[in-house]
């Protein structure tokens, strides 16, 4: 179950999301209940520096609950702002952007974790984003702007 706390003034639809999180938790392969928080970048921002020591905002914070019997399995944030501005940045719609976060976050709940590991993270996201049909995913937008990455586009 997905518990969502977000503005009224945004496009999205929470029942939307709601199915959107049922299918991605079940090939993520998550049990349990996620609080998920749609907020504002200083929001965000705060949040990144209490719990990271990172004075920025970020797109999305994920916060696993202590154990997790099936009951809760975590906390996700999401800023709409950064992600409003990421989906014009790669083309596509605000809802894609936030589905894409919400994968991630998800991935982050499920013990994966791409600042340590060996790029397991970012072959099952590549997998799952081609089995929930979404644009390119976050871990691939990074690689991609990295020095040195294939591809990479220059200024």
């Amino acid at each position: 179950m997905i518990n969502i706390d977000y503005p009224t003034t945004t496009e999205l639809s929470k029942s939307g999301l709601s199915r959107f999180f049922n299918r991605a938790s079940e090939a993520v392969g998550l049990r349990g209940d996620v609080d998920v928080l749609l907020a504002d970048d200083a929001t965000l921002r705060r949040l990144n520096k209490t719990f990271r020591g990172k004075n920025k905002a970020t797109d999305v914070l994920s916060f696993p609950a202590a154990e997790n019997p099936y009951g809760h399995a975590g906390d996700l944030a999401i800023s709409l702002d950064t992600a409003a501005r990421q989906a014009a940045a790669f083309g596509h719609t605000l809802r894609d952007e936030v589905r894409i976060l919400l994968l991630h976050g998800l991935l982050h709940l499920s013990g994966l974790d791409h600042e340590v590991d060996n790029g397991e993270m970012a072959a099952r996201e590549r997998e799952l984003r081609r089995e929930l049909r979404l644009p390119v995913t976050l871990i691939e937008r990074v690689a991609a702007t990295k020095p040195g990455a294939k591809g990479r586009r220059s200024a």
